[in-house]
Formats: C-alpha cells, sequence, structure tokens
C-alpha cells in the first residue's frame, strides 16, 4: 500500500471524527439557543436534589393494599419515571402503604402527570347518556365532526331479568338510575369512581365534566394492552390529519375480548352503539362501533395535544396501576452527596489520568503524545455525548455515572498499550515503522474490538437488570466503551500513520519509544537469530533493559555464547 493512500485513510478519518464532534456540538447549540438547554450535563438527585413525591393509594372501604400490588406499583411507576432517558430518579415505599418518588431538579408538567396518573384503562360498553352522539367511530370510516343531540332520557327502566352482557339495560336499578339524573360530576369522583367495582356497571363522567354516563361492567382493561403509541390520525380517506390519537395494540387475550364485544355492539342502536374508554374514573372517548376490530389494534382519538397523547401512550404502555393513588405531598429535597462529592470524584479521576500520563511516558516516551492526545479527545467525544443525551433523553450524571467514566481512562489506556505493543512487536520482526503500524494494528484490532464487546457486553446486561445509580454506572460504562472504539479507530491509528511518515519517528530516535535497536533481536525458530547490534552488545554485557526484557531463553543462551547462530 502506497505511503500517499495510507495518508489519505488517516486523514479521511481523522475527517470523520471531526465531523461527528461537529454534529453533537452544533446539536447541543442548537438546544442551548431554542430550548433552553445548557452546555454541562445535568446532575443526579444525589448531586443536585430534587423534587420528592409522596403516593397515597386510592382504594375501596373495607379493602386492603396488599404488598404484590404495591411492588406491581412501584415497578410501573419505575418504568414511567425512566421511559424519558436515565434520569437517576429513585422510586421506593414508604410504610408499606405509600410510594415516594424522588425526581432529580425540577420536573416538567408531563413528567409528573405521568407519575401521578394511576392510568387505569377500562372499556365499558354504554347503556346510557346525555352526551352528544358522535359520528366518529370504531372500525369504521366514515369519521366526522357532526354531532346530534341524544335522546331524552327515558322513565325510569325497571329491570325484568338479570343482565345477559356488558350492554343489557337490565343493569340500571333505581339506584343508579337516580345517581345518573342527580349526582354531579364532582360528587361522582368524590364517590370514587376510578376504584369502582369492575364486575358492576358506574356512573361516571367525561372528561371535561359536561356529560355522564352508565356504564356496563368491564369487558377489556388496561392489563391486556401490549403496546400503545401517540400520534397523528388518518382521516376517512386514510390521509394523515393534524389531530392526535393513541394508537393501541391488545394482547391475545385483549384482542379476543375486545373482537367478542365489537362484534355485539355493532348490531346495536342508539347509544349502545358506543363503546366508552374509562381513563382514571372518566370517559375520555367514547366512540359508536361500526365493524368488529379483530385485529386488536384499536385507536384512542379526543381532544388530545401531541404531548397528551405520548404521556397518555407511555402510562398505558408501561402498564396500568393496579390501584389509584393521589398526591399526598410535593415537596423540593437537598442532594444526597452534593458538590463536594463530586469534587472528590473529579479529583480522584486527574489522579488516575496523571498516573497513565506518567506511565506512558515512561514506557513510550515521544510516543506518549499520541495517548495524551487520545485520552484528550475520548474525553471531548465522551463529554459532547452525554451533555447532548442530558438534553435530549433526560441523562443525569450521577456519582455512580462519574465512577464509570474514571473506570474508562483504565479502558481507554489499555487500547493504547495493545496497539502499541503489537506495533513494537513488529519492529522486533525487523519491519520498517510504517509496516509495523498496519501489521500491528491488524493484530491489536481483533483483541480491542474483544475486549471492547465484552465490556460493552457487561454494561448492557447490567442497565437492563438493574435500577437507579447503577444503571448510571453501567450507561456511562457503555458510553464511553463506544467512544473508546470510535477514538482508536478514528484518532488513534490515523495518527501513529501520520506519526510514522515523520523522520523524529521513521528514523527510530531513541526519544520516539520506537527504536527497534532498544527493542531487541527476535528468536526465529532452529536457533536462527537475527543477529543485530542488541545481540551482539549483550555478547558484551552491554544489553539494554529492554532487550534483556523482552528477550527469551534461547535468545540469553545465544547472548551467553558471544552472539553466534
Amino acid at each position: 500500500m502506497s505511503t500517499q493512500s495510507t495518508s489519505r485513510r488517516a486523514i479521511r478519518a481523522l475527517t470523520w471524527l471531526l465531523l461527528i464532534c461537529a454534529a453533537l456540538a452544533a446539536l447541543i447549540g442548537s438546544g442551548v439557543i431554542w430550548d433552553k438547554q445548557s452546555w454541562v450535563p445535568k446532575l443526579a438527585l444525589d448531586l443536585e436534589g430534587g423534587t420528592e413525591i409522596i403516593l397515597a393509594p386510592q382504594i375501596q372501604e373495607g379493602t386492603q393494599l396488599t404488598e404484590e400490588q404495591l411492588a406491581q406499583a412501584v415497578g410501573i411507576i419505575r418504568q414511567r419515571v425512566d421511559s424519558a432517558g436515565v434520569s437517576e430518579s429513585e422510586v421506593s415505599t414508604q410504610g408499606g402503604t405509600n410510594i415516594v418518588v424522588s425526581i432529580p431538579g425540577t420536573p416538567d408538567q408531563a413528567t409528573l402527570d405521568r407519575i401521578r396518573s394511576s392510568a387505569k384503562l377500562e372499556f365499558r360498553a354504554v347503556l346510557l347518556t346525555d352526551a352528544v352522539v358522535s359520528l366518529e367511530a370504531v372500525g369504521g370510516t366514515n369519521g366526522g365532526t357532526t354531532e346530534t343531540p341524544a335522546p331524552t332520557p327515558p322513565p325510569f327502566p325497571e329491570p325484568t331479568a338479570d343482565p345477559t352482557d356488558g350492554s343489557d339495560t337490565n343493569w340500571i336499578g333505581s339506584a343508579l338510575y337516580n345517581t345518573y339524573l342527580t349526582a354531579t360530576c364532582d360528587e361522582l369522583d368524590a364517590a370514587g369512581a376510578n376504584v369502582a367495582d369492575p364486575a358492576l356497571p358506574l356512573v361516571i363522567c367525561s372528561d371535561d365534566g359536561l356529560f355522564k354516563y352508565v356504564l356496563g361492567p368491564v369487558e377489556v382493561d388496561g392489563s391486556m394492552i401490549s403496546d400503545a403509541q401517540g400520534n397523528y390520525l388518518a382521516g376517512s380517506n386514510g390521509v394523515q390529519t393534524n389531530e392526535w390519537g393513541v394508537y393501541l395494540t391488545f394482547n391475545a387475550e385483549g384482542t379476543t375480548a375486545f373482537s367478542t364485544v365489537t362484534k355485539r355492539l355493532t348490531v346495536l342502536t342508539g347509544v349502545r352503539n358506543q363503546f366508552a374508554i374509562v381513563l382514571d374514573g372518566r370517559v375520555i372517548s367514547a366512540p359508536r362501533t361500526l365493524a368488529a376490530i379483530a385485529d386488536g389494534k384499536p385507536v384512542i382519538s379526543g381532544s388530545f395535544t401531541e404531548l397528551s397523547s405520548k404521556t397518555l401512550a407511555d402510562q398505558l404502555k408501561f402498564g396500568a396501576l393496579p390501584i389509584g393513588f393521589e398526591v399526598q405531598s410535593s415537596e423540593t429535597v437537598t442532594p444526597t452527596l452534593g458538590v463536594a462529592q463530586l469534587q472528590s470524584g473529579l479529583i480522584a479521576g486527574a489522579i488516575g489520568l496523571l498516573l497513565v500520563i506518567i506511565y506512558s511516558l515512561i514506557q513510550y516516551r515521544a510516543l506518549a503524545f499520541v495517548t495524551i492526545s487520545s485520552l484528550v479527545i475520548a474525553f471531548g467525544l465522551t463529554y459532547l455525548v452525554i451533555t447532548y443525551l442530558s438534553a435530549a433523553n433526560g441523562y443525569r450524571l450521577s456519582l455512580a455515572g462519574v465512577a464509570g467514566l474514571i473506570v474508562a481512562i483504565g479502558i481507554t489506556a489499555d487500547s493504547f498499550i495493545v496497539y502499541f505493543e503489537r506495533v513494537r512487536d513488529e519492529l522486533r520482526e525487523g519491519r520498517a515503522l510504517g509496516s509495523a503500524v498496519e501489521a500491528g494494528w491488524g493484530r491489536a484490532f481483533r483483541t480491542i474490538v474483544v475486549s471492547d464487546a465484552v465490556n460493552l457486553l457487561a454494561a448492557v446486561v447490567l442497565f437492563v437488570l438493574a435500577v437507579g445509580n447503577v444503571r448510571g454506572f453501567a450507561f456511562t460504562l457503555g458510553v464511553t466503551t463506544v467512544v473508546d472504539l470510535l477514538v482508536v479507530i478514528l484518532f488513534t491509528h490515523p495518527l501513529l500513520q501520520l506519526l510514522a511518515r515523520t523522520r523524529f519517528f521513521a528514523s527510530g530516535h531513541p526519544l520516539s519509544g520506537l527504536n527497534p535497536k532498544s527493542l531487541g533481536a527476535v528468536y526465529r525458530g532452529r536457533a536462527q537469530f537475527v543477529v543485530n547490534e542488541a545481540i551482539t552488545g549483550a555478547a558484551r554485557g552491554k544489553v539494554s533493559k529492554e532487550v534483556r526484557k523482552r528477550q527469551t531463553i534461547a535468545e540469553r543462551r545465544a547472548a551467553e555464547n558471544g552472539g553466534d547462530s
């Protein structure tokens, strides 16, 4: 391979690295200008403090909160909090009943809504309502905005038999009907509509508080949802509209149940053709049913914005809480560790970095320039990635994350050492420096990739299985491992390729760290050696420490015999 071709490839790699850094800096800068972001990463709860929210359970009178329900609720809330990224939040229990959520910094409204809402989703058949009947429908194509007044409530419908399905009006007794006629939405909320028995009918209001419904028992619930996405709705002609909705995907059980219910509703008339979607004790949508939905993929439409649709999708995706919760208190908390501990961690990292630099200078002399430059580039690239993720994905740097960054110094230094030693081995074989750099890279690259792959696998497993600060450590470890690979490929190797063309390094200057004479001879097999000044010098007792350290037993014997082959 020609020298010019090698130089072009080296310059191309360095250009790619520069473009990556420039792109990250541009993304961070745009966030600073337009989204009031910062050029520094956000800190986690242990270093900055934040907001502590205590959630108290809402349960029916006469029932008790079980440990299983509480553990399930903690898991769901933790998933919701972490859905925006590695935020280093903490979710724990208090007194065996309450849930304590500690969030770093000042959380936005969407995060608070995601935590506070129980996202208890239920699908109930409509039996009676004073709401207008919308032409917007589920399972059909005639969506629209035209509305017609609901029929005047009929006289009290005395039950004549036991109800046979969720749409049977025999569910409506005198007490339920009187509640429907007289109770206000505030009274219904206070009565605990969101914790009502799912096996019984229910009087409930719409989410805007304007209309009331009498609904049958729950026939499909949120636990049957396997996925939810907030996105634009499609119009009657299949063209995307400007309205937002939530696209649901049921599991096998939910698909079967939803198909059964929608098949029944399609043949009913009036309000009984509607299927109410109930979220946390309020009807958020009650569309008509034009066709059975057999694929388990209904769409929730309503007065959604982009933020509200995606917030609801997150709540449903990560599961409905087994019970409802209300905010008992919300207050600001101070850092559990503080800036002093952060400074201590940074000092520890600086000491480790200094030791690596000192070792490089002693072991590799001028070649340590490549080590120091690579460490600086790795630090800069890691800083840009962490800062960007902090702004875009809610990542927050904790003390455990700082520990992950410190460990990365060793990982990065290990890659350099593997590469440099491979190059020096090639020089001992008698290669010229340019050839030794390419051959050494080919041998070192496989080792570096395997080492980084093991580190990355460990970081991924730790991130998936752990919670809290441990996830922060795993995340930074994974990021720095990827950065190490990029720096070695796009900076360390190209830089050494270019330095190999300089007279100082190519001539094997004693201070270059790549002097073939000081690196020693190599045993060639069958008792044959490359006879050079190193071997003859060994015979005279003038071998350098480097040569003596690298000699094999056969080489030492040959040196003792005066360098004869």
